[in-house]
């Protein structure tokens, strides 16, 4: 067996571990319930696990740089924004919102057509500079920004009480009922990523070197950054923004498999990622106790994390 993949099996098994420890510790007698809402969070942390940890994997293939996410392009600005502007408008909007299955999918939607409107208007020009697409990107998400701090200061302290639950990350407060249509679109998804991971492997060599080997590069972007930007907002609106999580799981997933193979990367960064957010949530609920959110403890590891590989790392390809 190959030390890459050597590797990945171990990681399989860190993961198993993780989350045995997470669904059976300290169950109680009421293990039946506290086994069952559980079992909901842990789908949710894998489902959004791999989502975000397959998508930045490619999407920093795409842009050539490691220190960059799929968030670059303001996914995440835009889902706190469409929370806010609901609960900013009020009424039948923010009654509608309130079901879970009616937030997740007017998110996921109104997040993944933002991404296609910025793709088509950033390659609809035949540019092929991916860095032109991230520029405009960080002014959009600025944008957003800007507009949700705006209203989170005008709205009512009730209401934004109410709103602070949907601003960070936390696999406590998933639908079940969500989870089959998400675990769907995500398998789906990835699928489709994984079956180019021959191009990604190319595209390591670089924009140039990969369209002398025959790589059709227009189409096969447009192609990655559609899947990107869907597995992101599935992963945003399931369970919230983790903006330092792909950015933690990719780079590790480097560094553990020490290998060009996108076809090894995935299942490696899909590991690390799920290894990571369970890891995160089983501090939360027994070190923590619900004391801070899921998203706050991996901004917090993840902004140290990115100042070491500013520091010390070569981030770049």
């Amino acid at each position: 067996m190959k030390p890459a993949e050597r590797t990945i099996w171990l990681l399989a098994a860190l993961v198993l571990i993780a989350v045995g420890v997470f669904l059976f510790g300290d169950m109680g007698s009421h293990w039946r319930y506290i086994l069952s809402r559980r079992a909901v969070k842990v789908a949710a942390m894998v489902i959004s696990a791999v989502a975000i940890g397959v998508s930045t994997l490619a999407f920093q293939t795409v842009v050539q740089n490691r220190i960059l996410t799929p968030g670059v392009v303001g996914l995440d600005s835009l889902y706190l924004f469409i929370q806010t502007a609901a609960t900013f408008v009020g009424g039948r909007y923010l009654a509608a919102l309130a079901d879970p299955q009616a937030n997740f999918f007017a998110s996921l939607a109104v997040m993944v057509l933002f991404a296609l409107g910025l793709y088509r208007l950033v390659f609809g020009r035949h540019l092929q500079d991916v860095y032109r697409l991230l520029l405009v990107g960080m002014v959009l998400g600025t944008f957003w920004g800007s507009l949700t701090t705006f209203m989170q200061v005008l709205i009512d302290p009730n209401e934004f009480l109410q709103l602070q639950g949907r601003m960070f990350a936390s696999p406590s407060r998933v639908n079940a009922d969500l989870l089959l249509p998400a675990a769907l679109l995500v398998a789906g998804l990835v699928a489709d990523l994984v079956r180019t991971h021959r191009y990604l492997d190319v595209l390591t060599l670089g924009r140039d070197v990969a369209m002398t080997l025959g790589v059709d590069y227009q189409s096969q972007v447009r192609r990655w950054l559609v899947d990107i930007a869907a597995l992101t907002s599935v992963a945003t609106a399931l369970i919230g923004p983790m903006t330092f999580l792909g950015l933690i799981a990719a780079n590790l997933g480097y560094q553990l498999v020490k290998h060009w193979r996108h076809g090894l990367l995935f299942h490696a960064v899909a590991l690390v990622s799920v290894a990571i957010v369970v890891g995160g949530q089983w501090a939360v609920e027994r070190v923590l106790e619900f004391s801070t959110p899921l998203s706050v403890v991996i901004q917090l590891v993840g902004g140290v994390y990115f100042l070491f590989l500013l520091t010390k790392e070569r981030v770049v390809w």
